[in-house]
């Protein structure tokens, strides 16, 4: 349970709607920790990042990725197999079971490849900032700019 109120700054910013909401689910009841499978993320280049999941004895059927806007969804369900005739499991220690593995993603990041490979699932991420997002200089003293500004705004 949390103990401060975020509605002032509700009323007082414009923008950051989704960083109160996010601020709200923090202090909301702790979700249960999951722990499997287990997984890495790593940050391969200046804007390249990977996550790689330890899914063995899960094939590429058995495995869904979805991405919607900014949150990665990798589900896992492995099909029943069919019994050997003859044989029976003495011990299993190779979990199948499935499993549901959520990633938020920051603004402007995408998924760029996914592969499977030794019984890895490697999630290629890539964060794209528009041009228009990027930082800019800007002149100071420009006095063409300002008389233009007038004569727009006249």
């Amino acid at each position: 349970m949390r103990n401060f109120d975020l509605s002032p700054l509700y009323r007082s910013t414009v923008g950051f709607d989704r960083l109160f909401s996010l601020m709200d689910q923090l202090g909301g009841e702790p979700a249960p920790q999951q722990s499997y499978p287990p997984y890495n993320i790593e940050k391969v280049s200046e804007n390249g990042y990977r996550i790689s999941l330890a899914v063995a004895g899960f094939a590429e059927e058995d495995l869904s990725i979805e991405s919607e806007e900014n949150l990665l969804v990798v589900r896992g369900e492995k099909k029943p197999e069919a019994a050997n005739e003859g044989s029976a499991f003495l011990f299993r220690g190779i979990a199948a079971r499935q499993f549901e593995r959520r990633f938020q993603l920051a603004d402007y990041v995408s998924v760029t490849n996914a592969r499977l490979e030794n019984g890895l699932l490697h999630i290629e991420l890539l964060r794209e900032v528009p041009e228009a997002k990027k930082p800019r200089a800007i002149p100071i003293g420009e006095k063409s700019v300002s008389k233009k500004i007038k004569q727009i705004a006249a």
